[in-house]
């Protein structure tokens, strides 16, 4: 089976630097979610080499800035779902960042520990 995340085309990349690259994600749970992968094809965050987390998480900064300038949220979950069991569907490690905006649930305390209503269904 095809990685979709190794074979998207290069203009739905929005960061990127030698070892990592961001886009939007295809079924966002909040407006301006995105998604931080290795280049190279690694299945989980745990075998990832520290550069490569380290990549990440410089895109994640900056993609921080990009949501910030264009959706001004009120909050952030960075959240990583690994293995079969802990929600992974894709089998490429990816590092969501989602914004969370004032009212999206009733009560967010407790974060991610509670179900964040999705803004597109997820098949």
């Amino acid at each position: 089976m095809t990685c979709p995340f190794c074979t998207m085309p290069n203009e739905q990349i929005i960061l990127e630097n030698k070892l990592a690259k961001a886009f939007y994600d295809k079924y966002p749970v909040q407006k301006g979610h995105l998604l931080f992968v290795p280049k190279r094809h690694v299945e989980t965050y745990f075998e990832a080499t520290e550069d490569e987390i380290m990549a990440i998480h410089q895109l994640i900064h900056q993609g921080k800035e990009i949501i910030d300038q264009q959706y001004q949220p009120d909050g952030y979950n960075i959240g990583v779902n690994i293995g079969e069991f802990g929600g992974q569907t894709v089998m490429h490690l990816h590092i969501h960042l989602i914004p969370r905006y004032k009212g999206d649930i009733e009560d967010p305390r407790g974060g991610i520990r509670k179900a964040i209503p999705n803004l597109v269904p997820y098949p």
